[in-house]
């Protein structure tokens, strides 16, 4: 699972990370306002957790302007400002929860956990698309009238990816970021050797769900029924 972490304290947001890492987290860390929209934009997070108290720009007010314009990832807040009207006025901006500092790491993991299991509830474990079923606990491909492939880890967060967004185009830039972190050495053939194995699957399937290539930009799901 990755997630975005907004801290302008460097050594707090490092302390974060690690903990967020013990934790089998995949954490990206930004400090500013504009890193923040920036790396929102991506689409490849599962959860932010977000100090909205940074230099420039007050992070609600970006958090809501982010969800003004359909960003719909779990968000949860831990702020210094812990009044009534702090704590309304971020669940009123677009956050899923709200932490005031200071806090056990205990609870910061529950509700962490909490807000992302709500996504999850909108992301089931098992989802169809075309003739392809894919099942994530099991990390299998099926057929819907038979037949099954067994997945990769790789190969399963690929496809994942791309069944989240059916019939857009995912860029490979993204793909690398989500799966392998932007701090990775992992290249454009990196995903492409990924694909291919994905697209060997659907045709043992004989699935007529495609991988198309979006030439120099990266790859869509799509139905060729």
């Amino acid at each position: 699972m990755r997630l975005l972490l907004v801290e302008d304290d460097v050594r707090l947001s490092q302390s974060i990370v690690e903990l967020l890492g013990k934790e089998r987290y995949e954490v990206d860390a930004v400090y500013t306002g504009p890193d923040t929209v920036k790396y929102a934009h991506k689409g490849i997070y599962d959860g932010v957790v977000m100090d909205p108290s940074l230099p420039g720009k007050d992070g609600l007010v970006i958090l809501k302007s982010l969800r003004d314009k359909g960003f719909t990832t779990p968000v949860l807040v831990i702020s210094s400002k812990s009044s009534t009207e702090d704590i309304v006025a971020g669940l009123d901006a677009g956050a899923d929860d709200y932490l005031t500092k200071p806090y056990k790491n205990e609870e910061f993991l529950a509700r962490l956990r909490a807000v992302t299991r709500r996504k999850g509830e909108f992301r089931k474990n098992v989802v169809e698309f075309g003739d392809l079923i894919l099942d994530k606990d099991k990390c299998e491909l099926q057929k819907v009238k038979g037949g099954t492939e067994k997945l990769s880890l790789k190969e399963l967060q690929i496809i994942e990816f791309l069944f989240d967004s059916p019939h857009q185009v995912i860029k490979k830039e993204n793909i690398i970021e989500k799966i392998w972190g932007s701090d990775s050495s992992a290249e454009y053939n990196n995903v492409e050797v990924y694909i291919s194995f994905i697209r060997k699957k659907m045709d043992d399937l004989n699935a007529n769900v495609r991988i198309r290539t979006a030439r120099g930009i990266g790859y869509s799901l799509e139905d060729s029924l």
